[in-house]
């Protein structure tokens, strides 16, 4: 997980908006008047009453590779944010493909043994629908979850904090649980409030 970019000053930038919705003053004025200890304080404030539609006006764009095709189906569901993802329709895995291993199967040593062959095997028949020429939007059918996919991903921090409050909590599914969390510790080091 990578954070790619977020708003110039993303917490100066809710501050500003939300200040300005009770100020007779513009915007270039309640600039200059703002600090970091101010800025902390419209925030939280603004977080407390409610008024969160002001926090759209900062966006953070995170790069995520090496995640299932099961997490996917789970991040979709956040349907205020924006997604590219690798295309297994144009893209074809010539080179291999990488899989994710759920940390229960890599604990049980025959059940893994039987997992990574199970992977093999698909790879070599998704390999082999490829060399006979069936395209690869018809060949990924035999793709199964664990297929890694790359993924752009861009939220308003709004949203970015209702994401949060469910996908890093304990109850979450572990893949997206860790994804969710190196997120946010991201995010926090360019808004920390």
């Amino acid at each position: 997980v990578k954070l790619l970019k977020w708003t110039k000053e993303p917490e100066k930038t809710c501050a500003i908006a939300g200040r300005l919705c009770y100020s007779a003053v513009g915007v270039e004025e309640l600039d200059k008047k703002l600090d970091e200890t101010k800025i902390k304080d419209i925030l939280t404030k603004i977080v407390k009453s409610g008024h969160l539609s002001v926090l759209e006006h900062a966006s953070f764009t995170f790069a995520i590779e090496g995640v299932s095709r099961a997490l996917l189906a789970q991040l979709t569901r956040h349907r205020i944010a924006s997604f590219s993802v690798q295309s297994q329709r144009y893209v074809k895995f010539k080179n291999g493909i990488d899989w994710v291993i759920p940390p229960t199967i890599k604990k049980n040593k025959e059940l893994l043994k039987e997992y990574e062959a199970f992977l093999k095997s698909t790879e070599k028949f998704y390999t082999k629908l490829l060399e006979a020429e069936i395209p690869a939007e018809d060949a990924r059918y035999v793709l199964p979850n664990a297929t890694t996919t790359k993924i752009v991903l861009t939220m308003n921090a709004r949203e970015l904090r209702h994401f949060f409050a469910l996908r890093c909590c304990n109850r979450a599914q572990w893949e997206i649980r860790d994804m969710s969390c190196r997120m946010l510790k991201l995010a926090k080091e360019v808004a920390p409030v």
